[in-house]
């Protein structure tokens, strides 16, 4: 494709509140890290140029942060139409955030349909408080039929290559 007409690509970032969505997305498309929580009123996003293998040129990457609360599911569910991937987010610390994912896989299918989505589990640099274990979520990941990442925002590890 020609400079400036690059394919988009809508990624919506869901699950449930605290599990480090706002975090990750700064990190992948700005590479900071902010400690201090901000809670996501409705939506926000950011973009980044990502090279894709598969495809072999570059798309833009519209990452979409929506608001994990259950007060805010009406309004950024309205944001999610239009997105042709999804990331769903859970902790290491979190179990809540770990049950919450098949509820969040199919909020995204009633508004998007089948589009690729990966499982991704945020705070590894915390296992030893971990109340979720490896095998947990790559079982959850191979039932649900998604790619599985396990990643530390905090200390940018895997978050720009997904290894």
């Amino acid at each position: 494709m020609s400079p400036g007409h690059e394919r988009e690509v809508k990624v919506v970032v869901v699950g449930n509140g605290c599990v480090g969505k706002t975090s990750m997305i700064r990190q992948f498309c700005k590479g900071v890290y902010a400690n201090e929580y901000k809670k996501t009123i409705g939506v926000d996003f950011l973009e980044k140029l990502q090279f894709v293998r598969g495809l072999d040129e570059e798309v833009k990457m519209m990452l979409w942060d929506t608001a994990g609360q259950e007060q805010f599911h009406a309004l950024t569910r309205a944001y999610y139409r239009g997105a042709r991937a999804a990331a769903l987010c859970f902790s290491t610390i979190d179990r809540d955030s770990f049950e919450a994912i098949r509820t969040w896989k199919e909020k995204v299918e009633e508004e998007c349909g089948q589009i690729p989505m990966v499982l991704v589990q945020n705070k590894v640099d915390l296992l030893e408080n971990a109340v979720v274990s490896r095998q947990e979520a790559e079982d959850l990941a191979t039932e649900l039929g998604l790619r599985f990442y396990r990643i530390c925002v905090k200390e940018n590890l895997y978050v720009a290559d997904g290894n």
